[in-house]
């Protein structure tokens, strides 16, 4: 260390004296000197990210790591992993140096900083976290709610809108299970951001490696030396699906969207684990990683303190070109987010309450999602989530009794209905499930008293006065 501080010290005067001599505007005229004054002022560090390699480590270390938009720093000199997924990141501790580093990197021209007009939430990809969502998720919405209001905050269902806005995942969505899709769009996502990776390493370095025959790690070396025997219109879909993110992520976050996803999944794996070896481990992380790494958009991995001694993260995420944009947002929330972080650290056990009903109520959006897309399995998966992370809340048992129904699975609807009747009496869609359920279970009788009762708590209720009345006429 005493070296570096009298590295640092004639680094400085040499730097001062040269300024003197020259006498211009450094940061102007000479960048390559205010970075050097940055890089031996402060704790800082550059790296190449192709599928997560500044981003992870952020995460795991608790400081600040940014993945500029794809082909926003010079690759000359860096020997290439994957061309079009490359990146030249940087990680900091201060958000002042990442913010001023990346002025100078990226060669950006002077602009007004403008405030984010959407702060947007994915809501499912905080499913996958291993730790509280509301030491994350919540920090970021509080957060956002003081420096801006309310009203910028929007949530998203990434899996959804993927699927819609990105076409060329239909190639991939063959096989099915009861009507729906046994992958997830980010999971394939993933799968074509590593493709991409191992395809494109292995047509910039399949020579050496064939000459070199370097020992590696058994696992690693399976991946190098496996052929891949791919049809040109698979890679062909594979970069299409690349250009659709791209337009995807842009038409969602437009010039001032900034999209809120969790930086990695999983707590920092301890030393030796073999945790990060298994599938759902990797399919996690790359799923995450997958949205910026594909689509080629800027993120900054951003610490929110400590979770049972390991380090929490969570990432913003800004259009292709919309690195500016992204430096300054993140540099304006910095303090607000850290205030948020003690404040929710210090009162842990209330927020757990508030984040499993929170949660509840996520589970039950997805649930009515899914129920208008047809998809009643589906529903019926997201509303039993729901009953289990909040099971005092007659909607959720009602509205899993209307899915029930549409798959003519009376028994249940029916108890279903039940549930939420007892939770709540004046439920008026529960009797009218349940008279529609016992209707067709042949018990026309309590059906009829099902549908009167709902007729005394809304006696405007069309449906159930010309059910009443058809009963009636055609049973007594």
């Amino acid at each position: 260390m005493v070296l570096v501080e009298k590295i640092s010290i004639m680094v400085h005067l040499t730097i001062l004296q040269h300024l003197e001599d020259c006498q211009v505007d450094p940061l102007v005229e000479l960048p390559w000197l205010w970075l050097l004054i940055l890089l031996t002022s402060h704790w800082y560090m550059a790296g190449v990210d192709t599928v997560g390699g500044v981003r992870i480590p952020a995460g795991f270390c608790g400081i600040l790591g940014f993945r500029p938009s794809h082909g926003a720093v010079s690759h000359v000199g860096v020997i290439p992993i994957s061309t079009s997924l490359d990146t030249i990141g940087w990680f900091a501790k201060d958000p002042n140096i990442l913010r001023r580093v990346g002025h100078v990197l990226l060669q950006l021209p002077y602009a007004v900083q403008r405030s984010p007009r959407q702060i947007i939430i994915a809501d499912d990809c905080f499913q996958h976290l291993k730790i509280p969502v509301d030491r994350v998720a919540q920090v970021v919405i509080k957060s956002t709610e003081m420096l801006f209001g309310r009203q910028i905050l929007k949530h998203e269902n990434v899996e959804g809108y993927l699927e819609s806005k990105v076409p060329s995942l239909k190639e991939f969505h063959s096989k099915k299970s009861n009507g729906e899709f046994k992958t997830s769009s980010t999971s394939l996502i993933a799968n074509v951001m590593q493709f991409l990776q191992r395809y494109e390493f292995k047509q910039n370095h399949a020579e050496w490696i064939s000459l070199v025959k370097p020992v590696l790690d058994p696992a690693i070396s399976a991946q190098i030396y496996e052929t891949l025997e791919i049809p040109d219109t698979v890679i062909e879909n594979y970069r299409s699906i690349r250009d659709e993110m791209r337009s995807a992520i842009h038409f969602l976050l437009k010039d001032d969207g900034i999209l809120v996803i969790p930086t990695i999944a999983d707590p920092p794996p301890k030393l030796g684990g073999k945790e990060i070896l298994s599938e759902s481990y990797q399919s996690r992380a790359c799923s995450l990683l997958s949205i910026a790494s594909v689509s080629g958009c800027c993120q900054i991995a951003i610490p929110l303190g400590f979770h049972n001694k390991c380090p929490i993260s969570v990432s913003f995420i800004a259009r292709h070109g919309g690195d500016r944009f992204l430096l300054d947002t993140v540099h304006t929330m910095y303090t607000s987010l850290q205030e948020q972080v003690d404040i929710a650290s210090k009162s842990k056990v209330s927020k757990n309450v508030v984040s499993k009903e929170q949660s509840a109520e996520i589970a039950k959006e997805k649930g009515n999602e899914a129920f208008k897309d047809k998809q009643w399995q589906k529903a019926i998966g997201f509303y039993t989530e729901a009953i289990k992370l909040s099971g005092a809340i007659a909607t959720y048992y009602s509205n899993r009794a209307l899915a029930y129904l549409e798959l003519g699975s009376y028994l249940q609807a029916e108890a279903d209905c039940n549930q939420a009747i007892t939770l709540d009496k004046k439920n008026v869609k529960a009797y009218l499930r349940r008279a529609t359920a016992r209707e067709m279970l042949g018990y026309y009788k309590e059906a009829i008293e099902d549908f009167r009762y709902a007729l005394v708590l809304e006696p405007t209720n069309k449906r159930a006065s010309q059910s009443v009345e058809r009963l009636r006429k055609l049973f007594q």
